[in-house]
């Protein structure tokens, strides 16, 4: 029983990408993705610490930490969880709430957590590299 369950959630997830409302496999991580970028561009600003590390390791923060990330996705998981239940509709006539968490978890979720962490990461390096910096030199002759 449990192993046709799990061959019909993998045929009907795999189906999605021929499916239509196909766009969406795309639209929706790289939301998630431009909306991590501009919370890890903020994180390295604040000098808080990459967001999926402090998650799991600084219990003093996790909650706010949660918080300010649910503001951030919260409408991009929605949207995932909204247009995958009109796909099932359309498609299967029927809905399936497990495999519709499932798709909004793979697009709006772990994209966001794969690509916070790492941008505040780089966007310390550039803010640090970029303190050292000499300021430009004036250009030569003289400006009337």
């Amino acid at each position: 029983m449990m192993d046709q369950m799990w061959a019909r959630v993998g045929s009907q997830l795999i189906a999605r990408v021929s499916g239509p409302l196909k766009f969406r496999l795309v639209i929706q991580p790289a939301m998630a993705c431009i909306l991590a970028i501009r919370a890890g561009i903020a994180d390295a600003k604040a000098d808080k610490p990459p967001y999926f590390w402090a998650i799991l390791w600084n219990s003093h923060h996790r909650k706010i930490m949660l918080q300010s990330g649910w503001k951030s996705i919260g409408k991009v998981f929605i949207l995932a969880i909204v247009l995958d239940v009109v796909y099932q509709i359309i498609v299967l006539h029927f809905v399936y709430p497990g495999e519709t968490v499932i798709v909004a978890l793979v697009l709006a979720i772990v994209p966001y957590l794969i690509v916070r962490g790492p941008t505040n990461r780089i966007a310390r390096a550039f803010k640090s590299s970029g303190s050292t910096r000499p300021t430009p030199a004036r250009p030569l002759g003289g400006v009337r």
